[in-house]
């Protein structure tokens, strides 16, 4: 579940292992690169920990960074 902490959009989801967090990660990149919305994100194992908000309104969350979640999401989902 997606939470908003210090003007940002929160999330970390866990997987079985390195490879499934690197191809989630990797299908994340292309969709991020699509809506010109790059994510800060962080991979430790099978950890990865999303934070979104959109530098160019002061580092707070907007729409963008609601519907990069939304499409994040909705990968995860598909897995």
């Amino acid at each position: 579940m997606w939470i908003e902490q210090n003007n940002k959009l929160v999330r970390e989801y866990e997987f079985e292992d390195f490879k499934e967090a690197f191809a989630f990660m990797t299908q994340i990149a292309d969709v991020a690169e699509k809506m010109n919305h790059h994510p800060w994100w962080s991979n430790v194992y099978n950890k990865v920990r999303f934070e979104l908000s959109t530098h160019d309104a002061g580092d707070k969350v907007t729409e963008k960074d609601e519907a990069l979640a939304d499409a994040i999401e909705a990968i995860y989902d598909e897995l």
